[in-house]
């Protein structure tokens, strides 16, 4: 089958097969989510998990109950968030990212947790034997951070200088920082540092951008970057700059370039150690998995817009391309 695919045809690996019913019967399982958007922007990944619990016995109505929490881009809201779904006697906590996990760990120490993290051993002990009560997936975001760098350079060969536009209260930030200093240092670029904090810094951020002759710009992956992500496109393209970014969406929406693990995918993942959870296993006794499916993606009509052109060899690798 040919790797590339179109945006908006056929979808990607969470429709598998079923992989049958295992779900007690009788029982009502009870899973509370914690993300950092809301549940309208976040369709596809929740899609996918129900897709993945649906094939193993778990529908919701039936016997299964959801209740979704969205931070709204502000991290500092996590802790009540968690708070109440404790109150709310879920058997199960959902999360993506390190400020949700955090707040679920602090919230409860016998809950269990099924993350989605960037660097889950500033959350776990080890990924093969995670301690207390998380387990989940890693999404390698900060480690393809050098990845995208180079991606962007492939597309404008004259490329000089490089920033990243983080929320940097996130303690994942720092780290991804670090890699794209160390990545634009080995491609000879210099880098700069856009920290937003909320949706007033980013107008503020692209002014700075301007000043500083940034040719381009690599997003983080926080609540704030994806909450806003039709705002940050926009802005890109108002300045006429082109950006990597580390999920699909982003693209989606009008980006240029993404570079990044299959959300959906992960989200389908999430299933099975759910059910696994639930059929007695303990969360520390399930190793923190890697991801095993990444994702170029690339937006024909914004690289046009922007006056790039794109090389063949980019294409060829490409895994979906919007025209």
């Amino acid at each position: 089958m040919d790797r590339r695919t179109f945006i908006g045809g056929v979808a990607g690996g969470f429709l598998a097969a079923p992989l049958g019913a295992r779900a007690q019967p009788g029982k009502v399982y009870h899973i509370g989510i914690l993300e950092p958007i809301p549940a309208a922007q976040n369709a596809a990944n929740l899609n996918a998990l129900r897709k993945g619990l649906r094939d193993l016995g778990y529908v919701e109505g039936r016997n299964l109950l959801i209740d979704y929490r969205s931070a709204d881009g502000r991290a500092e809201r996590f802790a009540d968030l968690a708070a109440e779904l404790v109150r709310l006697k879920v058997d199960l906590i959902v999360t993506r990212g390190t400020p949700a996990t955090n707040a679920a760990k602090g919230a409860s120490a016998t809950i269990p947790v099924v993350m989605a993290a960037m660097r889950p051993l500033a959350i776990v002990a080890s990924l093969a034997q995670p301690s207390g009560n998380i387990t989940g997936v890693t999404t390698f975001s900060t480690e393809l951070t050098g990845k995208r760098i180079e991606l962007l350079k492939e597309l404008v060969p004259n490329l000089s200088r490089v920033a990243l536009l983080h929320n940097m209260s996130n303690p994942a930030a720092p780290p991804e920082w670090d890699e794209v200093k160390t990545a634009a240092s080995s491609l000879g670029l210099q880098s700069d540092l856009l920290d937003v904090r909320g949706r007033g810094d980013l107008v503020r951020a692209f002014e700075r951008a301007v000043r500083q002759r940034v040719d381009a710009l690599v997003i983080g992956a926080d609540g704030l970057t994806q909450l806003h992500q039709q705002t940050i496109v926009d802005l890109l393209a108002r300045n006429r700059l082109p950006a990597a970014y580390p999920a699909r969406e982003f693209v989606e929406a009008g980006g240029l370039i993404a570079y990044g693990v299959n959300y959906p995918d992960l989200y389908f993942r999430f299933a099975s150690l759910v059910d696994k959870i639930f059929q007695g296993a303990r969360p520390d006794e399930l190793p923190v998995e890697q991801p095993t499916r990444f994702e170029l993606i690339i937006n024909l009509k914004t690289a046009r817009m922007l006056g790039i052109t794109v090389p063949q060899s980019l294409l060829l690798r490409a895994d979906g391309v919007i025209e």
